[in-house]
């Protein structure tokens, strides 16, 4: 029986920008956002620069927004930022959602971000599957590091392996917009890059 997946990141696809840097502002306000950015500047430079990974960078950052803040703040934050998505969206990506969920395809979010603000939002989208970064929490606190790898690159396809079997009747249809997606879309039949048919 055929299996048709449609895979989709979530940054700069389905959203018109990237939602760490605007979950932040929403989160904290733009003047923290702004002092943290100049706190954070020689870890950008060295990212810019490709002396550190994207992950290691990006975990800086969110331990220095995040880290010790409860997890039942963090995920409120999480379900209140679902209506800052609703305003971020790009109506082309919300429509091939939805021509998927009508012909039966399973929609899976395969994102980078962290899954306790892309959840709330898909819940409402009626996907139910979301892959993604995933924010590690002891004692009811998060730490500010991640509880998973970075759900980046090739990380990308390893979570959609060892969430679905891939077979010969799997139909894959990718959408992403960077070279983060690069992988996944090599995974697809159906590749999209910046681009909905």
């Amino acid at each position: 029986m055929n299996h048709t997946i449609a895979a989709f990141d979530f940054d700069g696809t389905i959203t018109t920008k990237d939602t760490l840097f605007d979950f932040i502002i929403f989160s904290k306000g733009r003047f923290k956002f702004i002092l943290g950015i100049f706190t954070l500047l020689p870890i950008l430079i060295f990212f810019k620069l490709k002396l550190i990974k994207n992950d290691v960078a990006k975990q800086r950052m969110f331990k220095y927004f995040f880290g010790s803040m409860p997890l039942t703040n963090f995920n409120q934050l999480g379900e209140a930022y679902s209506t800052r998505i609703d305003q971020i969206l790009r109506k082309e990506a919300i429509e091939k959602i939805k021509w998927h969920q009508a012909q039966g395809h399973e929609v899976i979010i395969v994102s980078a971000s962290i899954e306790n603000w892309i959840k709330p939002w898909a819940e409402q989208m009626s996907i139910k599957t979301v892959l993604s970064t995933q924010a590690e929490s002891v004692n009811g606190s998060l730490t500010g590091r991640f509880g998973s790898a970075n759900c980046y690159g090739q990380e990308k396809v390893n979570r959609l392996k060892q969430f679905v079997t891939l077979t010969q009747d799997t139909t894959i249809y990718a959408y992403g917009d960077s070279s983060g997606d690069k992988e996944l879309l090599s995974l697809a039949q159906f590749p999209f890059y910046r681009k909905f048919n």
